[in-house]
């Protein structure tokens, strides 16, 4: 089946079409999820949000993009919309009485992403440590580059920006994360 056949049976309701589409995307759009949510469940969630959205968008796609970009647009805004979410909850009202700050944060257990090898933990949870700490244009375009190793290209088109910026902001983010490891290594050895 061609990708044109493919959307029009998606368009059309196919169910047998749209579990292919979940079966093709669904590791894809988890993996993303949960490298920039760093949070199991919230990662599930967003999954499942991801694919009812496309479900009922799919009338709307409009090919300018291919439908993988579009599934990973999808899927980086519903992650950024929970990042803000969670940056409001964090600096509400009771902020105070928590600490919120990086060094509080490199001091805890760490996220774990479950697809990283046992081997490798460790060196995983001081990265995914700072990842979390970057802002989140930074955040999204250095998972997206190094974590789903996307080509530049597709990136910008994700992230809605020319590749300059993604090149930009990939550049900051790497800068962000050797100062932010650093820090990391140097508390955690203490």
């Amino acid at each position: 089946m061609t990708i044109d056949n493919f959307i029009t049976a998606l368009r059309s309701g196919d169910n047998d079409a749209f579990r292919r589409l979940v079966e093709t995307y669904r590791q894809k759009v988890f993996n993303t999820a949960i490298s920039l949510m760093q949070d199991q469940g919230m990662a599930e969630d967003i999954s499942q949000e991801v694919f009812v959205t496309v479900f009922r968008s799919i009338a709307s796609f409009d090919e300018r993009s291919s439908l993988s970009t579009w599934i990973y647009r999808i899927t980086v805004n519903k992650c950024l919309d929970q990042l803000r979410a969670r940056k409001r909850q964090k600096y509400g009202l009771f902020s105070r009485f928590f600490n919120t700050n990086f060094e509080a944060t490199a001091t805890g257990d760490g996220f774990e992403h479950p697809g990283i090898r046992l081997e490798h933990k460790e060196t995983a949870r001081y990265l995914f440590m700072a990842i979390d700490t970057l802002p989140h244009n930074q955040k999204t375009v250095f998972v997206l580059a190094h974590i789903e190793e996307l080509p530049q290209k597709e990136i910008a088109d994700i992230m809605n920006m020319s590749i300059k910026a993604v090149e930009s902001l990939l550049q900051r983010a790497k800068v962000n994360l050797r100062k932010k490891l650093s820090v990391i290594y140097t508390k955690e050895k203490q």
